[in-house]
């Protein structure tokens, strides 16, 4: 599997700056959100993804800055989303969100609460292994959630879609680049998603980003809860703590822009 060959993003800068940057990137984000990101968002099927992204599982946006990507998944409850809405607004912070269709039908005032501020991406319709489907059904699954996407927060996602599970081979990358998306992983997973009952915490999501930490990473972290036994939302309860441990770092933020057609 190879490794993203996406163009740079633009510097955001050393600490002293982030409080204006940090407000720049918001309006940005918001811009996405809403009509500029409409329009983009529209364009999302356009049919196959060419040159340098094509055929790549993005890992990492490639550049020299200390900048990092936030990335929330959307797959099972919305018990954390209040929380990440409100730490990344207090900060200013960009992040992107890949939702499924399921979640997207089944949440919607949480799945317009989320558009409203940041980019939503396509994370399929109902997290399946992606490698064990069919052509015909892995283009079902990504057709299907654009369509709940767009039902329930009134645009279709922005080009960008992650595999559940991360289960992917070369066909399943160009199954999807065929539909119009850039595929995007991740560089580090802080495993929140396994929960207090899974041994995840603050510090064990803190000291995972923090060993993985290289300029231009992509964050993975979830936005709902590990499930009926386990109500506990690590990643959300994790975020305000995660961010002034990358602040601490002299880090900034990005968004995903560069690989959006």
């Amino acid at each position: 599997m190879n490794e993203v060959l996406a163009e740079p993003g633009s510097a955001l800068g050393g600490p002293a700056r982030r409080d204006v940057l940090r407000l720049g990137i918001a309006a940005g984000a918001l811009a996405m959100a809403g009509g500029l990101g409409a329009n983009r968002a529209e364009a999302a099927a356009s049919p196959h993804v060419r040159g340098h992204l094509a055929g790549q599982d993005v890992t990492r946006l490639p550049f020299p800055e200390q900048k990092v990507a936030l990335t929330f998944d959307c797959g099972s409850t919305p018990d954390g989303v209040d929380k990440v809405l409100a730490a990344l607004a207090e900060h200013g912070l960009p992040a992107t969100f890949f939702m499924t269709g399921r979640f997207a039908s089944t949440h919607a005032d949480a799945a317009r609460r989320i558009a409203d501020r940041h980019p939503v991406g396509n994370h399929s319709m109902t997290h399946p292994m992606f490698t064990k489907l069919t052509h015909d059904e892995r283009v079902r699954e990504v057709q299907s959630a654009a369509d709940a996407i767009k039902k329930a927060v009134g645009r279709r996602p922005v080009p960008l879609f992650r595999f559940p599970f991360g289960d992917v081979d070369q066909q399943c990358i160009a199954d999807v680049n065929d539909e119009g998306y850039v595929c995007v992983r991740w560089t580090v997973d802080t495993c929140g998603w396994k929960g207090t009952s899974g041994g995840a915490t603050t510090d064990t999501v803190i000291a995972r980003v923090m060993k993985a930490l290289v300029p231009g990473a992509i964050i993975l972290m979830h936005v709902g809860s590990t499930g009926s036994t386990d109500p506990s939302t690590v990643d959300a309860t994790a975020l305000p703590h995660l961010i002034k441990a990358l602040d601490d770092r002299g880090y900034g933020y990005t968004t995903l822009d560069s690989l959006i057609p």
